[in-house]
């Protein structure tokens, strides 16, 4: 890689009067200056990144961490921080995997927003011990460094499930989401409260991992066990759809057999049949609002704990899945 020191030697100049020429300074004669990019674009040079960083102690650039790419979620979270941060002059990057975490502490990145369950807590907290701006939405941290812009996934549990009791139902399926999964545990938590409210209540919980082949295979458990129309709580979308997609197949119909609701409101959610209900949200503004408040954070500006608020998307009259 062609460095600095490299492009000096062919001027006959010195390393800091090249970094300086190529920073723009008006310390260096246009003569002098015109040189040294001339020669900076024939040997191809590229900035070093981390060099810079290091220097201004400034990437302009957020890392965006995810637990995984999967399913039809992110799409719309990622043009939310994209279109706040572009809007400042920042760019992202979208990152999953142990290995990037390494990008915070080496300043690779000037803050981070987290959607990730491979981060833990204690890892977390060291790194705002250490200065560095980080937005979670995904666990409740206190410290100075870090701001929660977290989803009102208690709120949204009780809608759903007093919902599907308002239906008539007594006998609930819940398939939850992943373990480590604090939007699941979330959900899953206030699912059990809002149900024990409700006398002769039978809530009964299906493991699942938030994708639709766990849909699938709870709908496998479901219809084994089928003695009466039930109400099905898919703690996402995803397993919702892959809960017809598996219904389909059979005799029972949803909407009068099983009665099915989501979360997340995905577009998919729009077009099944019968429509399905689920619980609502911007995906868009949670992640304008992520960016909006690292960016408060980095400037050193006060801000205060965000929430995003759901509302219930109720689906349509009973049809053959």
């Amino acid at each position: 890689m062609v460095s600095i020191k490299d492009i000096a030697k062919q001027a006959g100049v010195s390393i800091s009067t090249v970094s300086l020429a190529l920073n723009g300074s008006p310390k260096v004669t246009d003569e002098t200056s015109a040189k040294i990019l001339a020669i900076a674009d024939q040997l191809n040079y590229v900035p070093n990144a981390a060099a810079r960083s290091l220097k201004t102690r400034e990437s302009k650039i957020i890392g965006v961490y995810l637990t995984d790419f999967n399913g039809a979620f992110y799409g719309d979270l990622l043009q939310g921080v994209k279109e706040v941060l572009n809007r400042k002059e920042y760019d992202m990057v979208v990152c999953s995997g142990k290995q990037s975490h390494r990008l915070l502490p080496e300043r690779m990145v000037d803050g981070a927003i987290i959607l990730d369950e491979t981060f833990s807590s204690e890892e977390l907290l060291k790194y705002a011990d250490l200065g560095h701006k980080i937005v979670v939405l995904d666990r409740e941290l206190n410290h100075p460094n870090i701001n929660q812009v977290l989803l009102d996934n208690k709120a949204g549990a009780a809608l759903a499930v007093e919902h599907l009791i308002e239906q008539g139902h007594r006998k609930l399926y819940v398939v939850t989401g992943p373990k480590g999964s604090y939007d699941s545990k979330q959900r899953l938590k206030a699912a059990r409260q809002t149900a024990a409210r409700f006398d002769g209540v039978e809530l009964m919980e299906i493991e699942g991992n938030f994708n639709k082949s766990d849909g699938e295979q709870a709908a496998e458990r479901i219809l084994r066990e089928y003695t009466s129309p039930v109400a099905v709580f898919c703690l996402n979308d995803e397993m919702a759809i892959g809960l017809y997609n598996a219904v389909k197949h059979t005799d029972y119909v949803i909407g009068r057999d099983i009665h099915v609701i989501g979360f997340d409101n995905i577009e998919l959610s729009e077009y099944t049949v019968p429509r399905l209900a689920t619980i609502d949200y911007s995906k868009r503004k949670w992640g304008a609002l992520a960016s909006e408040q690292l960016l408060k954070v980095l400037a050193g500006e006060p801000v205060e704990h965000e929430r995003v608020y759901v509302t219930l998307v109720k689906g349509d009259s009973a049809g053959k899945a």
